[in-house]
């Protein structure tokens, strides 16, 4: 038993701590030249890793683009490709019943036809440093976890003002290894983003939902948009005299395409994945986090879905948030069957048990790392004394949009009288511009109906919470007011709020932003007054928030730094929005027994799912062209089709969306859209036998502009080879 235990931890950690790694790792750009570059040679790769990524400048990553998730630059003329549900939010802000760019599709035959993505900024980045010395310097084992987190707080407050100077640029201090390392890294932020092309739903989302996360998959899930800039080359508010971003750096795009075997890289931004975790942690997710969270969407959902249902133009501005909620809903209840199927948190707990062991037997060792696991254990069960309400609120921050309104305005007119260095992250000079943006542009999709059913839900949820974790103003509600009906006393309280706050209106939300805190809350507007009453528990969220975050700052770089010592290789840092390199090939994958799923999908498998129905209802310019077999140049011989979608074993998570996959050469041949079903847990741990990242194949992309849309202008803008 014991044999088989200790083999299975050599092989997770040899995942996490090998100088081999197959093609498991979400790579930093500096680690690039680290990596067996000859093996990869081998593989396919025609590059040296400066032509990848050059401090100088010039290698392919100053292509790749952050905007809400990945995307390239393909054209000297601040031309971007992403994927369609990475630009939905923009084709949907700009639709309505009568102009349905997100169900019939959109195509600027000139730039003066381009239409603002509202919401949208697209991130360039300019440089990184390793700033781990200035960051780690101000903190001493003699702090508390709070006083840690505070310290590091103010250290990092200080770097990015230094960083940052004017509005063009962005600056984000990103910590590695659970906070063992910090990097700082300088964006060029660009605020001017136009749609140029977007295909019709049933061609980007086809499938729907019944085909996310699944293989195989039929989707043409991208969309192409621009950036542009002042004359003088600087950030600017959207402008008629706005000119393209001189991009030097862009992908050329292959049609050549790819066949099974193909080495591909692929460079994005994934967003978090959790492969240090503690059992601890995971106990957490698999128990708590996402059962709780799968049932909360459900049942947001539901609301949002009757809402819907009732009015056409209701359902288009709910169309996005719908969306997210049931992207997310598939993937945690993914998460939930990996996690029974694998045994990951048993898994763990057995790592974690020869890793005590081997401390044990090193003292030097144990002095060092020994009390990290029982004060992971001490620090998750008291964070559980609390995550009801936690949870809870949360949740009805994050999805009431009206309330989020009023306790970030109100919180802003109490931060606005500190002065900016002592200010909460998030509320400082630096954020003004991004918040007065959201306070404006959420008015496009704002349902206050819907809204205020989601708001009546959550404090229903919230009479039932545990007695020691009661929300203090909710139970305000309630005073005076004993033995009579709570629900009668929520729903006249709900429709009171939004029948006579201001928060409606986007010229009252903005001079409401603008108020100081007496002339905010001399207005006594209902919403406002409930925010202030709210306050006082957000400020102890925050505070036990932060609080945990101090202690993981202090206890994650031990844990990690004990299996270092354990397991000795080269590691890669957890996934964390920043910029990544990975590599792999296009390949399938055996799901389950007798089941063989080949790596690359056709048109003719487009044809074969079309029922005519929602969500398989293939455009009546695609099947024509099909049934015309009028293919060209995009016929792939081997296929005897056209290619739509591929399998690569890439590393990605959320946030790769519109990555760049791209041949040995740097050449685009598709974007990573999605994870498969059988490996939701890779965000935990890298299976290299399931765990594949799909794909729309760059030559699908460039069949739809060129046979079924006649996107002419585009094809020519484009360098193809």
């Amino acid at each position: 038993m014991f044999k088989k235990i200790f083999l299975t931890f050599l092989f997770l950690m040899g995942f996490l701590f090998s100088n081999s790694l197959a093609d498991e790792g979400m790579w930093l750009l500096d680690q690039i030249g680290k990596l067996p570059i000859d093996s990869l040679k081998a593989k396919g790769l025609k590059l040296n890793p400066e032509e990848i990524y050059n401090p100088k400048g010039g290698g392919l990553s100053d292509a790749i683009v952050q905007l809400g998730a990945s995307a390239s630059f393909v054209s000297p003329e601040g031309l971007i490709i992403t994927n369609h549900h990475v630009a939905f939010g923009a084709v949907q802000r700009q639709s309505t019943p009568e102009h349905n760019y997100l169900e019939n599709g959109f195509y600027a035959k000139t730039k003066e036809e381009e239409i603002p993505a509202i919401g949208y900024n697209a991130y360039v980045l300019k440089s990184f440093e390793i700033v781990t010395p200035k960051v780690l310097g101000v903190v001493n084992d003699k702090m508390s976890n709070l006083e840690r987190y505070k310290a590091i707080e103010k250290a990092s407050k200080k770097i990015i003002k230094e960083c940052e100077k004017g509005e063009d640029t962005r600056c984000r201090l990103a910590g590695m290894y659970g906070g063992k390392e910090y990097y700082l890294y300088t964006y060029f932020k660009i605020r001017d983003i136009r749609l140029v092309f977007a295909p019709p739903r049933a061609i980007g989302d086809y499938g729907g939902e019944i085909d996310n996360w699944m293989w195989p998959r039929h989707a043409g899930d991208f969309s192409i948009l621009r950036a542009y800039v002042s004359k003088d080359g600087k950030s600017a508010e959207y402008s008629k005299d706005n000119v393209p971003y001189n991009s030097k750096t862009f992908l050329r795009v292959s049609s050549a395409g790819v066949k099974e075997g193909d080495f591909v890289m692929l460079i994005g931004f994934p967003g978090t994945t959790r492969r240090y975790e503690s059992s601890f942690s995971v106990d957490e997710m698999v128990n708590y986090d996402y059962p709780k969270d799968i049932r909360t969407r459900k049942e947001i959902i539901a609301i949002l879905e009757k809402a819907s249902a009732e009015d056409s133009s209701v359902a288009l501005r709910l169309s996005s948030k719908l969306k997210g909620l049931y992207n997310y809903l598939k993937k945690n209840q993914g998460m939930l069957d990996g996690f029974k199927k694998s045994g990951l948190l048993q898994q763990k707990i057995e790592n974690e048990k020869l890793l005590t062991k081997f401390l044990n037997e090193n003292p030097d060792l144990k002095a060092k790392y020994g009390q990290v696991l029982p004060e992971l254990e001490n620090l998750y069960q008291e964070n559980k004394k609390y995550q009801d309400k936690d949870f809870l609120m949360g949740w009805m921050s994050y999805q009431c949009e009206f309330l989020d309104f009023a306790s970030t305005i109100y919180k802003w007119s109490l931060e606005k009288e500190k002065k900016d260095s002592e200010r909460e992250m998030g509320y400082q000079h630096r954020d003004t511009l991004d918040t007065r943006e959201g306070l404006r542009d959420a008015q496009v999709n704002l349902v206050p109906l819907a809204d205020e059913q989601l708001l009546l839900y959550f404090l229903k949820k919230a009479t039932q919470l545990p007695s020691d974790q009661k929300i203090q103003a909710v139970e305000k509600i309630f005073q005076g007011k004993e033995g009579q009906d709570k629900n009668k006393i929520l729903g006249d309280l709900v429709s009171n709020l939004y029948k006579n706050t201001r928060l409606g209106s986007v010229e009252d939300r903005l001079k409401m932003y603008d108020m100081t805190n007496k002339e905010l809350v001399k207005l006594d507007d209902p919403f406002i007054n409930f925010a202030k009453d709210l306050e006082k528990d957000r400020e102890e969220l925050r505070t036990r928030n932060k609080t945990f975050s101090g202690a993981l700052n202090r206890l994650r770089p031990k844990l990690i730094q004990a299996y270092l010592e354990w397991k000795k290789g080269t590691s890669y840092p957890d996934a964390n929005g920043t910029i990544r390199f990975n590599y792999g090939e296009v390949k399938g994958y055996i799901p389950r027994d007798a089941v063989i799923y080949k790596p690359i999908t056709t048109l003719r498998g487009v044809m074969e799912k079309n029922t005519g129905e929602e969500p398989f209802d293939a455009p009546k310019e695609l099947q024509e062209v099909y049934q015309k077999k009028d293919f060209g140049s995009y016929l792939d011989k081997s296929l005897g089709d056209v290619p739509v979608d591929f399998l690569s074993t890439n590393d990605i998570t959320n946030g790769n969306s519109g990555s760049a996959v791209m041949n040995g050469k740097g050449e685009l041949v598709g974007l990573a859209f999605d994870g498969n079903y059988e490996a939701m847990t890779s965000d935990y741990e890298f299976d290299t036998k399931i765990t594949r990242a799909i794909v729309v194949d760059i030559r699908y992309v460039l069949f739809l502009l060129d046979k079924v849309y006649h996107a002419n202008g585009l094809l020519k803008e484009l360098t193809i080879r």
